[in-house]
């Protein structure tokens, strides 16, 4: 039986969409593509990106600069990095699409959040500050409210 958003994904799919996602957890910093992702999974580019999709509810690389982001985030907030070499550590090879992809997730440009947010999670238990400062998904940060001078 077809779900409304296509058919429904086999276990099988399923084993080899989780192995994806967990591999973009683990090496979010190395240089991955889909085509890379997908050859791991026994996919073609194009099958596993509609699959990821329709199992998690975005793509494979939007999923992987999630994550990156917020790593981002958590280096950004030490303090101790510059953005550039913060870019480069969490595996984008382009500060500018590092910067226009944070700021549609986080809401500010990454200058900014370096600025405004240094340690602002100083002394929260990692397992909560991960939650409190996750950013936000599918572009969905909200605008900010016009500054009056």
């Amino acid at each position: 039986m077809a779900s409304p958003s296509g058919p429904s994904l086999r276990k099988e799919d399923l084993v080899a969409l989780r192995r994806v996602k967990d591999r973009i957890d683990r090496e979010y910093a190395q240089p991955l593509d889909v085509e890379a992702l997908a050859r791991g999974a026994n996919m073609s580019a194009g099958h596993l990106s509609r699959r990821f999709r329709q199992a998690y509810g975005e793509s494979p690389y939007s999923y992987l600069m999630t994550r990156r982001i917020e790593r981002a985030m958590t280096l950004l907030r030490r303090g101790d990095m510059s953005v550039t070499d913060v870019c480069f550590a969490v595996g984008c090879s382009s500060l500018g699409t590092f910067s226009t992809r944070f700021t549609e997730l986080v809401g500010v440009p990454p200058s900014v959040y370096r600025r405004d947010h240094a340690r602002a999670a100083e002394g929260i238990p990692s397992c909560v500050a991960k939650q409190v400062t996750r950013p936000v998904r599918n572009r969905e940060a909200p605008a900010l409210p016009p500054t009056s001078r």
